[in-house]
């Protein structure tokens, strides 16, 4: 059963083109089944989300830590009665406009795009990925999902405004998002909080020893679980930590937001959107140790120095892969140099690397020195 203030697929605003209804899937269902279908999608498999596959095989890509936000979403959201068929196709959709080689690439793209007096937004890309770039069917471009879902992937994380963008001004930006998509954001920090715990540690780049001094409430749990698990292998024992720091947090989130709710006494989502904040929030008390914890990873796991050559690497093959195709836009594929009539050249070449995997780009980077190498001879 739905709750009052969810959205209702049958209240969807719809689709840019006019289509039939389907027999058995409704319109939400068939945004998530789009999602996963998409090629952007799959390369997701294949991007970076903290550490690259030297490191191991078996740390988060940005297809695996999409699932698990997508797993804490729909949890959340079954608990505060919102619809978890939209809610699974925007925590599917979050990470579609991301590039190659994590935040480190995305950081190299906006600074190569500034020189152009533009910028590079990954819930900007994801849409223009939804609106045009994916190609699967006859009858319109893109996926043509439901305004709902459109909306969710540009505004699930942060606010625009109409003035600096206006060409987002059809997309209710004096309104809240509902909150389904204002799920999304908080289910994504949950779930890297997490990770980023998990991989550090397995990575041997975070110790536990300075994980429990860094992170008092993982540290918390931790001696809790020592002596449960006396004689558990030190990892298990992380682990279960580790879990019940999760709980809480998607614990936290879900009464809290509950809370909220009940005391703006929003009965509908337009309600919810003319709300003056977003409804779905963790405690003060919760928020400051997840911010903690966050704090942790960027001082310690994100800008440590043994991850530092990596991003390094990727700002010089990103550089240089632009800088390259804006001096030889002939280099660029057919279909790009077609695109680059009617658009600028620097949003066309940032937008093929934006839609490269990390072994994609390496190889063109690798094509590019080749054929730098055979004009210098």
């Amino acid at each position: 059963m739905l709750a009052q203030y969810a959205v209702r697929v049958e209240d969807s605003r719809g689709r840019r083109h006019v289509e039939p209804r389907h027999p058995y899937r409704n319109d939400f269902e068939r945004d998530r089944d789009r999602i996963i279908h998409a090629r952007a999608f799959r390369r997701l498999n294949d991007k970076t989300q903290v550490f690259t596959h030297r490191y191991s095989d078996h740390f988060r890509n940005r297809l695996t830590h999409t699932l698990e936000v997508a797993q804490i979403a729909r949890t959340v959201a079954a608990q505060l009665g919102l619809n978890t068929d939209l809610v699974e196709a925007l925590a599917l959709a979050h990470d579609l406009g991301h590039p190659p080689f994590g935040h480190a690439g995305e950081k190299a793209l906006d600074a190569v795009m500034r020189e152009h007096s533009l910028f590079f937004d990954h819930n900007l890309h994801a849409l223009r990925i939804v609106e045009d770039f994916e190609q699967r069917y006859a009858s319109f471009p893109g996926l043509n999902l439901t305004f709902e879902s459109r909306e969710g992937i540009i505004k699930h994380s942060r606010d625009y405004n109409t003035a600096e963008f206006p060409e987002l001004a059809g997309y209710c930006l004096d309104r809240r998002p509902p909150l389904e998509a204002q799920l999304i954001d908080l289910a994504d920090e949950i779930a890297y909080t997490a990770a980023d715990l998990d991989d550090g540690f397995e990575s041997h780049l975070l110790g536990l020893h300075q994980i429990r001094a860094g992170v008092a409430i993982f540290d918390r749990y931790y001696r809790e679980a020592e002596p449960l698990f006396p004689t558990a292998l030190e990892k298990l024992k992380f682990n279960e930590a580790l879990k019940r720091m999760m709980n809480l947090f998607v614990g936290d989130l879900i009464r809290n937001t509950q809370r909220n709710i009940e005391a703006a006494a929003v009965r509908s989502t337009d309600e919810v959107r003319a709300h003056p904040s977003r409804l779905v929030a963790f405690t003060p008390e919760v928020e400051s140790e997840r911010r903690r914890a966050k704090d942790f990873l960027y001082r310690n796991l994100y800008f440590s120095e043994e991850l530092q050559p990596e991003k390094e690497d990727a700002e010089q093959t990103i550089g240089e892969l632009f800088n390259y195709w804006m001096e030889n836009p002939n280099s660029l594929p057919v279909t790009y140099q077609q695109k680059a009539r009617s658009e600028s050249l620097p949003r066309v070449v940032c937008d093929y690397i934006a839609g490269m995997t990390d072994s994609f780009i390496q190889r063109q980077y690798e094509i590019m020195k080749k054929q730098r190498l055979q004009i210098s001879d």
